[in-house]
């Protein structure tokens, strides 16, 4: 990381570095907080004078807090670092840092990390959202009532201006979020975000992703961990010639959200530890909504079911299909309840394990009876026709099972009371 050398003490000397708005009334106000405002770049020679500048406007015009810009320049190729150089020179409070390797989760995880600044916050350079949402941004950081808050293209009271096709992924990414993660939030990637310094030291070390996922891993680890964030509804204008690549920055979301629930699933993640640091208190059993719940259910029995049939015939090469069935089920069930457990009803601790476990060994004594029945009519039929149509009655009976396995678990482990 190089740090533009007129400017050396970017992140080490406060006084020198924040600007203060000269706006009557606000002298009181401005001392109160310092905001570092981040612009992650690459390769944005075009438009990087022209926005910094209009930034660097408004932060002096009508801003009340002392603050500073930073550009952080990722491993860019073009004049974009040399135009960043030159505007530290220029504009009093405008820094820039230059990372060797691309990626905007990284260049704004060091820098946010380095920072001296009370509030860390970033915008992307192109500045679609309106800024004079920036200052309710950062509010509720100052005063402490939040930890985290972000700019909303999809909350309500927000104005938008965007084309269908980016209006329907950006709201189908924040359904999957929902339905997969339980995410709270309403807009994931806006760029325009901001938290609070001792919460960036303790949750941005847990955030591994190092390019456009950032934002969104951040989000949930900071929801799991039981951070407060607050959600401004703003303005927004889509900027025609940008340069992110809709279906490769999607592709990508998607891998950091089957990532993501891994971690969560098998405990990888230390939410408990970082809950602990920033003092807040344990995790609720899990979510009231009954529709995401479903949703999280149907993918853990979709691959539960993948594994029962492949096993089942697996195990077909050598036993007999009452005794395969027996022991795919058998398999799949246990592991079917303990990610359900952990993934559907967001239960982490041991607390309550054995006995939600048992009511699985009940759904699937019930599975198993359905599954086996189907099978014994259909082999006492005297035509079976097949393992094809073993498979097809299985997968009826599988439906069925599966929810009655959905009940019992949800009545098990759906608590009001926290149990991690």
């Amino acid at each position: 990381m190089t740090i533009a050398p007129e400017k050396t003490t970017v992140l080490d000397d406060t006084d020198a570095i924040l600007g203060t708005a000269e706006a009557v009334g606000t002298s009181n106000l401005a001392h109160t907080a310092t905001i570092d405002v981040v612009i992650p770049v690459y390769n944005e020679a075009q438009d990087l004078e022209r926005s910094i500048r209009r930034l660097h406007h408004h932060l002096t015009s009508d801003f009340p807090h002392a603050w500073q810009i930073t550009i952080a320049d990722n491993a860019s190729v073009d004049e974009t670092w040399a135009i960043a150089t030159r505007l530290t020179r220029q504009l009093p409070h405008v820094h820039a840092v230059h990372l060797d390797q691309k990626g905007r989760g990284r260049a704004l995880r060091q820098v946010w990390l380095a920072s001296t600044a009370d509030i860390l916050a970033y915008m992307d350079v192109d500045l679609s959202t309106d800024l004079r949402a920036l200052l309710p941004l950062v509010s509720p950081l100052v005063s402490g009532h939040s930890d985290l808050a972000i700019g909303s293209r999809l909350a309500s009271g927000a104005r938008v201006v965007r084309g269908p096709k980016r209006e329907f992924i950006s709201r189908s990414y924040n359904l999957i979020l929902r339905t997969s993660l339980r995410a709270s939030f309403s807009d994931a990637q806006c760029g325009f975000k901001a938290i609070r310094r001792d919460v960036a030291q303790e949750l941005l070390p847990l955030v591994a992703d190092n390019n456009w996922f950032f934002d969104t891993e951040m989000l949930v680890l900071a929801q799991r961990a039981g951070l407060r964030t607050h959600e401004v509804p703003v303005d927004w204008t889509d900027d025609p010639g940008t340069t992110v690549h809709i279906v490769s920055t999607a592709t990508e979301d998607l891998k950091g959200v089957a990532r993501l629930m891994r971690g969560l699933t098998t405990g990888a993640i230390p939410l408990r530890e970082m809950r602990q640091a920033l003092h807040r208190p344990a995790a609720p059993a899990g979510t009231n909504a009954l529709f995401g719940q479903m949703v999280r259910f149907a993918a853990v029995g979709a691959a539960s079911t993948g594994a029962y049939f492949g096993l089942y015939l697996l195990l077909r090469l050598g036993m007999g299909p009452q005794a395969s069935n027996l022991v795919a089920n058998l398999v799949t069930a246990v592991a079917n309840t303990a990610v359900n457990r952990r993934l559907t009803f967001g239960v982490t601790s041991r607390k309550g394990m054995l006995r939600d476990h048992l009511g699985g060994l009940l759904a699937f004594g019930v599975a198993t009876g359905l599954t086996s029945g189907s099978l014994w009519l259909l082999h006492a039929g005297g035509r079976p026709g097949g393992k094809a149509m073993e498979v097809i009655v299985l997968a009826a009976a599988s439906a069925v099972a599966t929810t009655f396995r959905f009940v019992v678990l949800r009545r098990l482990m759906h608590h009001d009371t926290p149990r991690s």
